[in-house]
């Protein structure tokens, strides 16, 4: 029988697959997922919406009527053009294999989202990750050093950065956008949550590309993201996409959400209002050494050395899943990172945080 070692590349076998926590019966702080669902009228209407669906047709392939909806709501650029994905890790999948034999790398900070680097190394792209600064802000002379030298045919900027959120300085970005000789692809998946914004410039440069994800607003379930770039490299990228990626059900509950974009827009408040509240209240909690400041609906911090797995295990017995990124350890080593939930499940981590690091209230 022919096993996987003898046509797959050492590499791609040595890589865990891609891990998700079991949540059953947990108060849920580890996915950067928005924890409202539709109000009880919102979810009846959104039902009624989905009537007449035809699951025995294929879907518009191009997606049409959302690209349409999506470009009014999120004020897409005119001139730039939209490819819809089956959510961003897809987008990017099909970034990295448009250029996969160019012999040019993939470049990124680190830490950051991890798909970057293992969608580049699974097509057998090179991956240089450019370490942050000690506060996890870029490290600007040694992004822009790796730039001349490595000449990359992709540059991904997380902004904000995850696990980190910090929104990096967009001046800083805008130099790096000029200094890049191949495409930068900015991912603000966290756009919602974040004070800046370089959707209005996607496709000026024609190497600027925009990446959003509808997941963090609130639609984690339907999968939908778009990159907005010039035209030209739409076209040229729209060759790459599965034909009919995005299904009927989702492109139907899509127009239904930006319908009621306003419901979600104020429930994004509402988390962003939380983030300010439990970054204060962490900052006062003894044990908590560092607070990140952060432009996303998470929020990263640091426990007292050598306390970061406890305190995660603390958190679990006590029902709360948040996400250990300190495990591998290096520069994230006792860190941990929580989502920002409702607000009684807020109350719940920090009351459980403070026990957990020798603190009852």
């Amino acid at each position: 029988m022919t096993r996987p070692s003898e046509l797959m590349r050492p590499e791609v076998l040595e890589r865990a697959a891609y891990a998700v926590a079991d949540a059953a019966g947990l108060i849920k702080l580890d996915a950067m997922e928005n924890p409202f669902p539709w109000p009880g009228e919102l979810e009846a209407a959104w039902l009624e919406a989905l009537r007449g669906v035809e699951l025995n047709r294929y879907p518009d392939p191009g997606g049409r009527e959302i690209t349409a909806a999506l470009r009014a709501a999120h004020g897409v650029p005119e001139e730039a053009g939209c490819l819809l994905g089956n959510g961003s890790d897809e987008l990017i999948q099909i970034l990295i294999t448009a250029v996969q034999g160019s012999g040019r790398p993939v470049v990124s900070p680190v830490p950051t989202f991890v798909m970057y680097e293992v969608l580049a190394r699974a097509a057998g792209v090179p991956f240089v990750g450019v370490p942050l600064a000690s506060d996890f802000d870029l490290d600007l002379p040694a992004l822009l050093h790796v730039l001349e030298r490595e000449r990359p045919a992709l540059l991904f900027l997380a902004f904000p950065n995850n696990p980190t959120g910090r929104l990096y300085d967009p001046g800083m970005v805008a130099e790096l956008v000029a200094a890049n000789p191949g495409v930068t692809v900015i991912d603000e998946a966290y756009a919602p949550f974040a004070s800046h914004s370089f959707l209005p410039r996607a496709g000026t440069p024609p190497g600027l590309m925009v990446m959003r994800t509808l997941s963090k607003l609130g639609l984690a379930g339907l999968r939908l993201g778009y990159l907005a770039a010039s035209a030209e490299w739409i076209d040229a990228l729209d060759r790459l996409r599965l034909p009919y990626n995005v299904n009927t059900l989702t492109q139907r509950s899509i127009l239904f959400a930006l319908e009621h974009n306003g419901r979600l827009e104020q429930q994004a408040g509402l988390l962003r209002q939380e983030r300010t509240r439990i970054a204060a209240a962490l900052g006062a909690l003894p044990g908590v050494r560092r607070v990140v400041p952060s432009e996303a609906n998470f929020i990263l911090f640091e426990v007292a050395s050598g306390r970061g797995r406890a305190a995660f295990e603390s958190l679990l017995a006590s029902g709360i899943l948040i996400k250990d990124v300190g495990r591998s350890g290096g520069v994230l080593a006792d860190h941990l990172r929580v989502t920002v939930g409702a607000p009684a499940e807020n109350d719940a981590f920090l009351a459980a945080l403070a026990s957990a690091l020798g603190n009852p209230g």
